[in-house]
């Protein structure tokens, strides 16, 4: 199969290609900024969505958004909701416009979507949340079902991902070893987690089951409280995790940016599960001394 990934050469990108390529896909890669890669087959421009070449492609992975993390200001909050969602209604646009539009679209999107919702368990027939990264996820599924009139179509809500060469694991390891580790806020909040490998997987699971559609919680089977999370870390890591930051410190972060840290989410893959998906990595302790100590 001809797989198309925008965000091909970012953290989880870099991952779905090679994902994509030991099952034996083509990958063709789109970037603002195209270079030859031997990571992929082929690479094409992504400077316009609207008048990209999508020619041939026949599973459409969409990975390519502004990062969460940074200074929330007006602008940067602005450059997150216009990636993700005009960003998508574009590329949504243009596949619709071809004369063999792709069979299947795997959106990314975020396990913000269900906003901050204490211990309730969340599968994917939750109601949405609220606060600004629940909004835009909202806008950024409904912008990829769109799609729905040429293509299947399936939205991934993401929750924090742990892998080597990138993503939450560089800062985090950073921190823990020396020493600075702690709890965030109560600690009490849930977060849903998933290795990039099984998230790799996941995203080629979407595109080859055509039972799948919808929005799927793209999360280990167990997620964990923010204590939990660090614990577990601090363990990996061998070192105290003393230094807790209070939830005050936290909202003290400019536009809102709390959220990111402090809402909690104990999101359950039950679309995944029951579509028969199989997890490689559903330990956190396992996962921990991987990634964050470079153990097998």
């Amino acid at each position: 199969m001809n797989i198309g990934i925008t965000g091909a050469t970012g953290f989880i990108g870099r991952y779905v290609a090679a994902e994509a390529r030991r099952r034996g896909h083509r990958v063709v890669a789109f970037s603002r900024r195209p270079r030859a890669e031997a990571a992929f087959d082929e690479v094409r421009s992504l400077a316009d969505p609207k008048a990209a070449d999508f020619a041939g492609v026949e599973a459409m992975i969409h990975l390519a958004g502004e990062p969460i993390l940074g200074l929330w200001t007006e602008g940067k909050k602005e450059a997150i909701r216009r990636s993700r969602v005009e960003g998508t209604r574009a590329l949504v646009e243009r596949l619709g416009e071809l004369a063999v539009p792709p069979r299947v679209l795997v959106c990314a999107s975020g396990m913000a979507f269900y906003g901050d919702r204490g211990d309730e368990e969340l599968r994917e027939g939750a109601a949405r949340g609220e606060g600004f990264l629940a909004g835009v996820c909202r806008e950024w599924e409904a912008a990829a079902g769109e799609a729905a009139r040429f293509a299947r179509v399936v939205s991934l809500r993401t929750p924090m991902v742990l892998g080597k060469g990138g993503g939450a694991a560089d800062p985090l390891r950073r921190v823990f070893k020396l020493g600075l580790g702690g709890r965030l806020g109560s600690g009490r909040q849930w977060m849903s987690w998933i290795h990039a490998e099984d998230l790799a997987r996941l995203y080629l699971f979407a595109c080859e089951e055509e039972s799948l559609r919808g929005p799927v919680n793209a999360t280990a089977p167990h997620p964990v409280t923010n204590r939990e999370f660090t614990e577990v870390v601090a363990r990996a890591v061998h070192r105290p995790a003393w230094f807790p930051v209070p939830s005050a410190a936290l909202r003290c972060l400019p536009g809102g940016l709390a959220e990111v840290f402090l809402q909690s989410q104990r999101a359950l893959p039950a679309a995944a599960a029951a579509a028969g998906f199989a997890w490689q990595h559903p330990d956190l302790a396992v996962v921990a001394r991987e990634v964050f100590a470079g153990e097998r």
